[in-house]
């Protein structure tokens, strides 16, 4: 294998006049570097195995943030193009993207955003970064806000005989109350409505900084909305209605007026330049390492937290995190690690599973949780250890506190004709059945268990974050929080996305290889398939009941019961959310 390298390095010494010819050739005087974003938007995304080539990607913001720096920095490089067909992401990742064109905008650079199917309110947020926004003729502008529904089914549950049975550690920990309630408790109505609050200040603010209007008035662009191609215009939304062969002649890219159509386009088109093409060619080295490089490796917790798989979509296992975090440990090569977290919670077992990994890594290298758009319950449980916590000032993160769930359907077999015969040794045995109410001493355990749960959580943020129990329980009681009001009360350090992650784990890292080191998204060994298992007696019914259920229900709700289904007993959930 060294042999190998050793002549590849001969081979770039005898190409190097070549290389640079190349590296200076490939940009023309006055060209844009296009980024296109259609569909699935994350911080960073893993490079691709052999048979995922082919495979379409989420639009990464790390990438977009290179494209971004690295056009700033070079004088040959007019502006930046974005073509938004549609954005599907958070607000946090939304922001985070508005905030990459802004710096471009700030370094002297045209921004150039083209909606040209139009887009809502996330898309809106995006383009407001630019110094021009283009919109479809036949197009709608739709930033209307938000809104958070939450449908109540206890009177369902009522009439199908299936009673439900939610415990809760903290007024605000209101996972689960759509089940036992039929409307919205004031505390739940009180933490979504500041929220949304969050969300649609910072939809306002964006609209009157990136369209130079009065916060009155951008608060009339939302009211109004929506906007049709011209009317986007007038309303000052939009700076034209274009389709997207007439943008290099809003540019002013041609030279003659007078040129045939096919010329003046070709010309233009020189002078796009693909931004993943223009930063592959300002990265790629004169001469190959010989050796492998240090790298900054980022750990991914993404969607609920369990401790083992589901059948009902994806979940982030302490398995699966265990064996990333440990390779990340023993690799001599990994010199931070960067925690991205992106979970509405779970359970309360795999989080402190996840807590103890991360806690071992923390002691050996330096650790940065990045909260994207979610990173609440089991998600700041995760991210608690961490040397830094950096999350947008809309990432939605806290609900520190726990809350268990569990399904009588006694009334239900009833109804059915099923009769069950219990014979039982042990005063809780039954405990754990789903076929008998709790009796009140069965009831007074379980509180004990999610009372202990709740103080080993606040334990493990007071540790993280060098407070008192006694400070923390007043943040706490199930809370949640926008990452600005997070900050404020000391649950976050930074507010920033990926990229400032970045420059907090490197600040971290020896000075002579931290401009070396580059981030690489872990992937945990793969392990042989297990054989498939049989469901126990009754198992595969419950299973599809449960799914029937959940399908029926809001976020915290649905993953509260889908994690229930797989025999979590103690369950630490997000409490809502807003569209």
């Amino acid at each position: 294998m060294l042999l190998l390298r050793l002549l590849g390095l001969v081979f770039d010494v005898l190409l190097l006049p070549l290389r640079l010819l190349a590296r200076r050739k490939g940009v023309p005087e006055g060209a844009f570097v296009t980024i296109k974003i259609d569909g699935a938007v994350a911080d960073v995304v893993a490079k691709p195995r052999i048979w995922e080539v082919r495979a379409q990607r989420a639009t990464s913001i790390h990438e977009i943030a290179e494209m971004i720096e690295s056009a700033s920095a070079d004088p040959r490089v007019r502006g930046v193009i974005v073509t938004i067909k549609s954005f599907a992401g958070g607000m946090a990742s939304a922001t985070s993207v508005r905030r990459l064109l802004a710096r471009a905008r700030a370094a002297g650079k045209e921004v150039v955003v083209h909606l040209p199917l139009g887009g809502g309110t996330k898309e809106v947020i995006v383009a407001t970064g630019a110094t021009k926004v283009f919109v479809g003729p036949a197009a709608h502008l739709a930033a209307l806000g938000f809104a958070s529904r939450t449908r109540y089914v206890k009177r369902a549950l009522d009439r199908a005989g299936v009673v439900p049975e939610v415990y809760a550690c903290g007024e605000y920990k209101s996972a689960g109350e759509s089940l036992v309630r039929d409307a919205m408790s004031d505390a739940q109505r009180e933490q979504l409505g500041k929220l949304l609050d969050g969300f649609d200040a910072a939809l306002v603010a964006a609209i009157a900084e990136g369209r130079g209007v009065g916060a009155e008035r951008a608060r009339e662009i939302v009211d109004e909305g929506p906007y049709h191609g011209e009317e986007a215009v007038l309303a000052g939304l939009a700076d034209a209605a274009v389709y997207e062969d007439e943008i290099p002649e809003r540019l002013g890219l041609r030279d003659d007026a007078k040129a045939a159509t096919r010329s003046r386009l070709a010309d233009a088109n020189r002078r796009f330049v693909d931004g993943h093409a223009y930063v592959a060619r300002r990265k790629r080295r004169l001469f190959r390492r010989l050796g492998r490089p240090p790298v900054i490796a980022v750990v991914p917790v993404h969607g609920p937290i369990a401790h083992a798989a589901s059948p009902f979509g994806n979940f982030a296992t302490d398995d699966r995190l265990t064996r990333m975090v440990r390779a990340a440990r023993l690799d001599p090569k990994v010199k931070g690690v960067i925690l991205h977290i992106d979970s509405p919670g779970g359970s309360a077992l795999a989080s402190d599973r996840m807590h103890h990994e991360i806690v071992q890594l923390a002691r050996e290298k330096p650790v940065v949780a990045c909260m994207a758009n979610v990173a609440a319950s089991g998600g700041y449980y995760v991210a608690a250890p961490a040397h830094r916590i950096v999350c947008e000032p809309v990432s939605i993160t806290g609900s520190i506190g726990v809350v268990a769930a569990r399904f009588t359907m006694e009334p239900l077999l009833t109804k059915l004709g099923i009769t069950t015969e219990t014979v039982k040794r042990g005063a809780r045995a039954e405990m754990l059945s789903p076929t008998s109410p709790l009796s009140e001493d069965e009831r007074a355990a379980l509180r004990r268990e999610l009372d202990a749960t709740y103080r080993a959580f606040l334990r493990v943020v007071a540790r993280g974050r060098k407070m008192t129990t006694d400070e923390v329980e007043p943040l706490a009681r199930g809370r949640v929080y926008t990452g600005e009001e997070a900050k404020a009360v000391g649950l976050v350090d930074d507010l920033g996305g990926f990229d400032t992650a970045l420059e907090q784990v490197r600040a971290r890292i020896a000075a002579d290889v931290r401009d070396r080191c580059e981030p690489v998204v872990m992937r945990p060994r793969r392990q042989p398939i297990p054989i498939l298992e049989v469901p126990a007696e009754g198992e595969g019914a419950r299973r599809a009941a449960s799914a029937l259920l959940a399908a029926l229900l809001p976020a915290p709700e649905r993953i509260l019961v889908q994690l229930a289904a797989t025999g979590e007993r103690v369950l630490a959930l997000w409490t809502g959310a807003a569209d």
